[in-house]
C-alpha cells in the first residue's frame, strides 16, 4: 500500500543572501513542519531577520531556494506574493502601527488583503470584519482600548495590537521578528505567553527570532542558532540547556570586548555563564 508524505510547511535549501559585498546568510537549510514553534536565536547581525523576511517574500535569495506551502517564493509574481502574505502574517519589533489611528482601525487593516476597495475609517469596513477585529482585541486583552489612539498605549499594549492585527489576516504561519526586544521583562513574558497560547489554540505555525536565551528555552519547540549568517545549531528545546545554547555565542566571544558586547545584548547573567563555559572548555583543552 502506498504511503503519502506531507511536505514541510517551510523548506529552505542552500539559502545565501548578499547585500553588495556583505553576506547576510550563507548556505542555510531549514524546514518547519505544520504546528511547530521555532525560535531563531542569535546576536544582532546573525541573519535572523533576513531569514524571516525571505519566508514571506520581503527578500529574495541570492542563491538557493525558499519554499512556503510548497511554492517557490522567488517564482511568485505580485498576485502570488499577495496570496502568500494572506497566509503568512508578520509581527515586527517596532510594532508598525499607524499612531494616529484608533486601536480598532489598526487591527482592521489586517483584513485589507482580502477586502475589495480602499477603506477610510472604521465604518467603511463590513460589520463582520468589525466584529472579528473586536474579538481579536478581546483575545489579547485590549477590548476596552478599541477606540483609543494607538500612540497612547504602552509598548506592550501596542505589540498586543500588532498581534491582533496579524490574526485579522487569518494566517497559517506567524512570523515574529524580535517581538519583545523593545519591551520590559514583564511585558516580554506576557507577549510571548500570548503568542504561544494563540498558536496552540489556532494551530498556527510560528517562526520567531529572539536574542534572549531564557525566553527561547522556555518558549519554543525547537531552537535554530545563527551565527554570522550560518546555522550552527538546530535542536529540540527539550534536549538543550543554557550551556549548550550559549555555544551559539561562545566561539565569537574570544575577547573581553566581545564578552562585553554579549552582556549588553543578552544580560550579565548570560555573559557570566558564557565566560564560565569558555573557561571550562579551555580547561578541557577544547577550542
Amino acid at each position: 500500500m502506498a504511503t503519502t508524505t506531507t511536505s514541510p510547511l517551510v523548506s529552505v535549501s542552500g539559502l545565501t543572501k548578499a547585500f553588495g559585498s556583505t553576506r547576510a546568510l550563507h548556505d542555510v537549510d531549514l524546514t518547519v513542519e505544520r504546528g511547530e514553534v521555532v525560535v531563531l536565536l542569535g546576536l544582532s547581525g546573525s541573519g535572523k531577520s533576513t531569514l524571516l523576511r525571505h519566508l514571506d517574500g520581503l527578500e529574495l535569495p541570492t542563491a538557493g531556494s525558499v519554499r512556503v506551502f510548497d511554492q517557490d517564493v522567488a517564482a511568485l509574481g505580485p498576485q502570488g506574493l499577495r496570496a502568500l502574505r494572506g497566509r503568512v502574517a508578520m509581527i515586527f519589533q517596532q510594532f508598525e502601527l499607524v499612531p494616529s489611528l484608533t486601536v480598532l482601525e489598526n487591527v482592521l487593516t489586517g483584513a485589507l488583503g482580502r477586502l475589495r476597495g480602499p477603506r477610510l475609517g472604521i465604518w467603511t469596513y463590513p460589520r463582520a470584519a468589525r466584529t472579528e477585529a473586536l474579538g481579536h482585541l478581546h483575545r489579547v486583552g485590549l477590548l476596552e482600548k478599541a477606540y483609543e489612539r494607538a500612540d497612547r498605549l504602552s509598548g506592550g499594549q501596542q505589540q498586543r495590537v500588532a498581534i491582533a492585527r496579524a490574526l485579522m489576516q487569518r494566517p497559517e504561519i506567524l512570523l515574529a521578528d524580535e517581538p519583545v526586544a523593545s519591551l520590559d521583562p514583564e511585558s516580554s513574558e506576557q507577549v510571548m505567553r500570548l503568542i504561544r497560547e494563540i498558536a496552540a489554540d489556532d494551530g498556527l505555525t510560528v517562526v520567531c527570532s529572539l536574542h534572549q536565551v531564557d525566553l527561547a528555552l522556555g518558549w519554543g519547540d525547537r531552537i535554530v542558532g545563527l551565527r554570522h549568517g550560518e546555522v550552527v545549531l538546530d535542536t529540540p528545546t527539550r534536549d538543550l540547556g543554557k550551556v549548550e545554547v550559549m555555544e551559539i555565542y561562545g566561539r565569537v566571544a574570544s575577547t573581553t570586548a566581545s564578552l562585553a558586547a554579549i552582556a549588553d545584548e543578552l544580560g550579565d547573567d548570560a555573559a557570566a555563564a558564557l565566560a564560565g563555559s569558555a573557561a571550562a572548555a579551555r580547561a578541557d583543552g577544547r577550542p
